[in-house]
């Protein structure tokens, strides 16, 4: 089931309804002038969904309105779910944090990194030090997306056929194969850069666990938590509900149809780090088990001190993205942001120039979806579109500003 109920007044978990409605206001300026086809917006206080607000069109050419049951890609908002995953496996003792990756995946047992030259000649050095598990939980291992067009390694990578999309014919074994036998960008541990890190991280769930990645999900992760929406693509009797994709074109938001069908076609390539499809209800689902420390509704997935680990950041010397990010695509502002064990965390807002409380942990996806934690205030919210890239604007700092100035209490 994925409705929406909200079952109390806003004022008696501290929101002021008047000031929530200018959410609405907000973003449906963005449906008016047609930068979005169309949205969904969550807002929840402890163990209560507190508001919900959706305008525009799932499929703008059809006529069809988002509803509270359209499907999403959510993209790189399946990355905190690979996490959660491995650390699954953590708490079984499968592996420690500081293992060498090389253990389990034998092209990175002598990694070699990018110095100089063309990408059809690199120059390259050996690893001063192994890539690490925690280091592909922090996009610290050195590995990259193609997608990104800022490094000789990156035209590598699509060279072998990964850009933003995968290699047609690949499995995930072969994709980690060709990532890891190319180049990193530096030496692990040393900087951050936005990569497939996480997707290399759900290969070793599958060998760690002995189970194909979805299964593991279905059987983990999904199941429990009540997840009965979410998959790694939608079927056909659940198309109707399923958005259309969109792309910017001058200030408007095109069709981009060719690129949609990928979401309803069964796969053989389940990427830990972009996936699955979801609705706002099912991962209302998971942030409220993130928010109650790893439990919902008597089903715990993982341990409290295991997810505050995971939730504070690790960047060398405590800095943040704006000192340790390369040039890298980011799903949120680097000044004030570290990183955790697969999830971005405010270590500054002041720095951040945010309203939203030190220690909220948060990610987004390519195609403008967003969510967050904020455990001091109690509170989750999510973002649902379908505009490709993230960050053609600023919708998610614009969120949280018009989420905060509601609070009252």
């Amino acid at each position: 089931m994925s409705s929406l109920e909200i079952r109390v007044e806003p004022s008696s978990m501290g929101f002021d309804a008047v000031r929530l409605k200018r959410i609405q206001t907000h973003f449906d300026r963005y449906v008016a002038d047609r930068r979005l086809p169309g949205w969904l917006a969550t807002v929840s206080r402890g163990d209560e969904l507190v508001w919900t607000g959706k305008g525009g069109h799932r499929d703008r050419e059809l006529d069809l309105a988002v509803t509270d049951d359209t499907m999403w890609r959510i993209y790189s908002m399946t990355k905190p779910l690979t996490s959660i995953a491995a650390m699954m496996l953590y708490e079984e003792g499968r592996f420690d944090l500081n293992d060498d990756v090389g253990q389990w995946i034998e092209d990175l047992r002598e990694p070699r990194v990018y110095v100089s030259g063309p990408p059809t000649s690199p120059v390259t050095v050996p690893a001063l030090e192994p890539v690490r598990v925690h280091h592909l939980l922090s996009h610290m291992s050195g590995l990259t997306y193609g997608f990104q067009h800022t490094h000789p390694v990156d035209a590598i990578y699509r060279s072998k056929g990964y850009d933003f999309a995968y290699a047609s014919d690949a499995t995930l074994v072969q994709a980690v194969h060709d990532w890891c036998t190319s180049p990193l960008l530096f030496q692990p541990g040393s900087s951050w850069n936005y990569s497939v890190s996480t997707d290399v991280l759900g290969r070793l769930v599958e060998l760690w666990s002995g189970q194909d990645l979805d299964v593991f999900f279905r059987e983990r992760i999904l199941d429990p938590l009540g997840m009965d929406d979410t998959d790694w693509w939608c079927p056909e009797d659940k198309q109707d509900r399923l958005a259309m994709l969109y792309v910017p074109f001058e200030r408007d938001s095109l069709r981009y149809e060719d690129f949609a069908k990928a979401a309803t076609r069964p796969r053989q390539f389940f990427d830990g780090g972009g996936g699955l499809v979801s609705t706002a209800h099912d991962y209302e689902r998971f942030m409220s088990m993130l928010l109650r420390g790893g439990e919902l509704n008597g089903v715990r997935l993982i341990s409290r001190r295991t997810l505050q680990l995971m939730t504070e950041n690790h960047l060398p010397n405590d800095a943040d993205l704006e000192e340790t990010a390369i040039d890298s695509f980011s799903a949120v502002d680097h000044a004030g942001v570290g990183f955790g064990l697969g999830f971005s965390v405010v270590i500054d807002r002041r720095k951040n120039k945010s309203l939203a409380s030190e220690g909220t942990f948060a990610w987004g996806g390519a195609a403008s979806t967003a969510f967050w934690v904020d455990p001091v205030e109690d509170l989750t919210v999510g973002f649902y579109t379908q505009l490709l890239p993230s960050g053609t604007y600023p919708i998610r700092r614009d969120l949280q500003q018009l989420v905060y100035q509601a609070l009252v209490d």
